[in-house]
C-alpha cells in the first residue's frame, strides 16, 4: 500500500483531529455504495479504511514512525542476524555472529568444530559429517530433531464490507514475496486464517504457515457491537417536528426509516436483520436521531424560535435537579 499519509493527503505532522477529519472527508467521498459506477471505488475506499487503520491509531502511527512496521501494519522484515541464516551469537553492536575456527581439516578444526556450529544454530538437527567430492564435507540434516519455528505471522486490515462479503486481497509477506489471500465472507476481528506451506522454509524440515490475523478498519458511519452495528442518523429539525420518510444506509441497499413527529434527537430505532451475520441470524441495525440545524444564521428560523419560546415555553432538564 502506499504511504498512509499521501494516501489520506496530511503531512506528518498531522495531529489526531486532522487525520480523523481527513479520513471521514475521503471515506464519504469514496464510499463504494456513493460509486456504484466506479468499479474503483472500492478499492480506493480500501486503501483509505487501511491508511486510517495506522496513522489513525496512536501506537501503530508511532510504530509506523519508526519504521517498526510497514504501510499494512506488518512488521519490517530485517533478515535473518548474521545474514540469513538462524540466530547465532550476539556481537559488538547487537549484531550476531558466528565464528569459525581454523581453515584447514586439522584435529578439532574443519568439518568437525563446523558440525558444532551447524548444531548449535539448528538445534541439533544436523548428523555427522561424511566426506564429500573433493574431499570437502557434507552435512546431513535431522528432521526428526528441535523443530524450527517457520511459520510467518502478519496482520490484514479489511473494510467492514469485505469482512461481510469475502473478497481477495493482496499481502505482502516479510520476505516480499506477494499473495492474493481469498477472504472469506463473514471473517471476524481477531480471526486467522492459515495457508499451509506458505511460511518459512529450512533445508531438511517442512515449510511452514502463513497466518494472517484480520482486523476490521473503522468504518465512517457505522460503530460495531457483536453481531448489531450502530449508526447516527442526521435529521432536519422540520423532519423531527413533522414527521416523514428517511434514507436510513445500511451494507446493502438503503432503506427508508418512517420518522414519528415530534421525535425528539437520541431516540433509537432498531431494524431488524439490518446488522452482521451471526449463528443462526442476523444482528441488528440501530438508528440514533441526531437533529441537525442549518448552517449559518437564519434570521427568519431565529424569529420563529423566539415568538415559539414566548408562547409555548417548556424545560426538558426539569427533572435534572
Amino acid at each position: 500500500m502506499r504511504d498512509p499519509y499521501e494516501v489520506l493527503g496530511v503531512p506528518r505532522s498531522a495531529n489526531a483531529a486532522a487525520i480523523k477529519s481527513a479520513y471521514r472527508k475521503l471515506a464519504k467521498k469514496h464510499h463504494p455504495d456513493s460509486n456504484k459506477d466506479d468499479p474503483k471505488a472500492a478499492e480506493r475506499f480500501s486503501e483509505i479504511n487501511s491508511a486510517n487503520e495506522i496513522i489513525g491509531d496512536e501506537d501503530k502511527r508511532k510504530q509506523f514512525d519508526r519504521g517498526e512496521i510497514d504501510a499494512d501494519g506488518k512488521p519490517r522484515f530485517q533478515g535473518f542476524p548474521g545474514g540469513g541464516g538462524p540466530r547465532g551469537r550476539a556481537g559488538p553492536g547487537g549484531f550476531e555472529s558466528y565464528n569459525f575456527r581454523g581453515g584447514g581439516a586439522g584435529p578439532g578444526q574443519g568439518a568437525g568444530a563446523f558440525e558444532d556450529i551447524l548444531n548449535s544454530m539448528f538445534g541439533g538437527g544436523v548428523r555427522g559429517a561424511r566426506p564429500g567430492a573433493g574431499g570437502g564435507a557434507q552435512f546431513e540434516f535431522d528432521s526428526g530433531g528441535v523443530g524450527l519455528d517457520l511459520d510467518v505471522n502478519v496482520a490484514m486490515s479489511v473494510s467492514l464490507e469485505e469482512s461481510v462479503k469475502g473478497g481477495e486481497k493482496r499481502v505482502r509477506l516479510p520476505t516480499g514475496k506477494e499473495l492474493n489471500v481469498k477472504i472469506p465472507a463473514g471473517v471476524v476481528e481477531g480471526q486467522q486464517i492459515r495457508l499451509r506451506g506458505q511460511g518459512e522454509s529450512a533445508q531438511g524440515h517442512p515449510p511452514g504457515d502463513l497466518l494472517i490475523t484480520i482486523s476490521i478498519a473503522a468504518h465512517p458511519f457505522f460503530k460495531i457491537e457483536g453481531a448489531d452495528l450502530k449508526i447516527d442518523l442526521p435529521v432536519t429539525l422540520y423532519e423531527a417536528v413533522l414527521g416523514g420518510k428517511v434514507r436510513v444506509p445500511t451494507l446493502g441497499n438503503a432503506v427508508e426509516l418512517s420518522v414519528p413527529k415530534n421525535t425528539s434527537s437520541g431516540r433509537t430505532f432498531r431494524l431488524k436483520g439490518k446488522g452482521l451475520p451471526k449463528s443462526g441470524g442476523t444482528g441488528d441495525l440501530f438508528v440514533t436521531i441526531r437533529i441537525m440545524l442549518p448552517d449559518g444564521n437564519d434570521a427568519e428560523l431565529e424569529a420563529l424560535m423566539e415568538k415559539w419560546r414566548d408562547q409555548h415555553p417548556y424545560n426538558p432538564r426539569s427533572g435534572l435537579g
